[in-house]
């Protein structure tokens, strides 16, 4: 997609049409890493290209990994038994997923990794995940000592022993623990604080792991991780699969309007948690059809139902279900949902500014979002908080909302899905640059 700034939306009456869902991010940004720690050469085909992604593959390649691209869709990795120092500050942009998978990889390197971000970035905390890397005998700190990035972590390999972490902050913390613990010089347990959240996210973890020859226990609630040490990556070939998080918003933007589309690329059996946007959808009346490989909608002729839902496992599809109840009749609960104040913006804040706007009566309460609607919002001026999380589920709300709508900033989308405005205008959309 090329640099859109602000959009204008029209109230589209239906979509038709196939569309294939984008590659999923969580996949690619780990097959990257696993490969790179592999030495010998890795096949990744259709990867996703996002700035996000783009950030993994960058600092890849500043841990040592050559990385060339064979054609369209196909990337080879020559990956390294042990990371390089890098020459320079890693520049993990706005990516969360890169800096806290590869915070942990850094303390594989002989030398000094300093790894820093964008704005947002450098506001969400990675203070947990230092306090159990030192835990394992690794000198690290944030420069800022508000356990925030920028980060600098002295290499020379990992001791290993016991670490504990809390698990409602970010899962993406386990998951960069279990990327550089089986090179730890002894065993490595991780223990939980608290429950772990987003576990599917680690479950994605460990089957790349797995591929790589890596071997992880956990038990079956997620509460303690042994990773035996002196273990030793192989190279792997992946196939990305399709990203469930991405196409959540092609699936509610065709369940709110009175539309028929069909989203391919997406395994029946994928290990991705946000799958269950179609169990959701259904739950609210929307006749939906799964294949091996494809999801199809088909709009509720009526007013949705309103739905209660605990997405704590699932924090990317609070705001396309925030969007999607603003359609349903009555009150909506999305339950768990604190640690959305601490992603690219705080989303609970965006989505009840931006909602209210639309005529929705939204409020935060006790760790849920409570929406109430007549299920006829109404067109409205929109931010996407440079989230793009946040500008997807404002357009969605937008092609199904009286009148038109303004979303300002929704270059942001690049972060996950490029070309999201480009897919959603072939299904049908009205959509044109302001």
């Amino acid at each position: 997609m090329k640099r859109l700034t602000d959009i204008i939306v029209k109230e589209t009456p239906s979509l038709e049409g196939i569309v294939k869902a984008p590659p999923s991010k969580s996949f690619t940004h780990r097959a990257f890493i696993a490969s790179t720690l592999s030495p010998g050469v890795s096949v990744i085909k259709d990867p996703l290209i996002c700035d996000d992604t783009l950030a993994t593959l960058d600092a890849c390649r500043m841990l040592g990994a050559k990385i060339r691209q064979k054609e369209a869709g196909i990337f080879e990795i020559q990956g390294r038994s042990k990371p390089l120092t890098p020459e320079d500050v890693i520049n993990c942009r706005d990516s969360a997923s890169t800096i806290r998978f590869l915070t942990p990889v850094c303390a594989l390197a002989e030398g000094i990794s300093v790894l820093t971000g964008g704005e947002s970035l450098r506001r969400r905390p990675i203070g947990p995940l230092l306090d159990a890397m030192r835990q394992l005998g690794i000198r690290c700190y944030s420069t800022r000592g508000d356990g925030c990035p920028p980060v600098v972590v002295f290499g020379g390999g990992i001791k290993g022993g016991r670490a504990s972490i809390r698990g409602d902050v970010s899962s993406q913390f386990v998951s960069g623990l279990l990327f550089a613990t089986p090179m730890a010089q002894g065993d490595t347990d991780i223990e939980m604080t608290t429950a772990l959240e987003s576990k599917p996210y680690v479950e994605i973890t460990m089957s790349i792991l797995r591929s790589h020859g890596i071997e992880v226990e956990a038990d079956p609630d997620f509460r303690s991780f042994h990773v035996p040490c002196d273990q030793r990556y192989a190279p792997s070939n992946h196939m990305i699969e399709g990203d469930y998080s991405s196409a959540a918003f092609l699936l509610a933007a065709a369940a709110i309007t009175d539309s028929k589309i069909r989203v391919t690329n997406l395994r029946e059996d994928s290990l991705q948690g946000d799958r269950i946007i179609v169990s959701l959808l259904k739950k609210m009346g929307v006749k939906m059809g799964v294949g091996k490989n494809f999801v199809e909608v088909e709009g509720a002729e009526t007013h949705l139902q309103p739905f209660d839902a605990d997405l704590r496992d699932n924090p990317d599809l609070v705001p396309v279900c925030a969007a999607v109840a603003c359609f349903a009749y009555g009150r909506s609960v999305i339950r768990g949902v604190k640690r959305l104040r601490f992603k690219e913006s705080d989303r609970v804040a965006a989505l009840l500014g931006e909602l209210t706007k639309m005529g929705v009566k939204i409020r935060f309460v006790n760790d849920a979002i409570e929406i109430e609607s007549d299920g006829r919002p109404h067109g409205a001026d929109l931010s996407s908080h440079d989230d793009h999380r946040i500008a997807m589920a404002c357009i969605v709300s937008a092609l199904g909302a009286e009148g038109k709508s303004v979303i300002r900033g929704v270059e942001c989308i690049n972060k996950s899905y490029p070309n999201f405005v480009t897919d959603i205008i072939s299904l049908g959309a009205e959509i044109v640059e302001r």
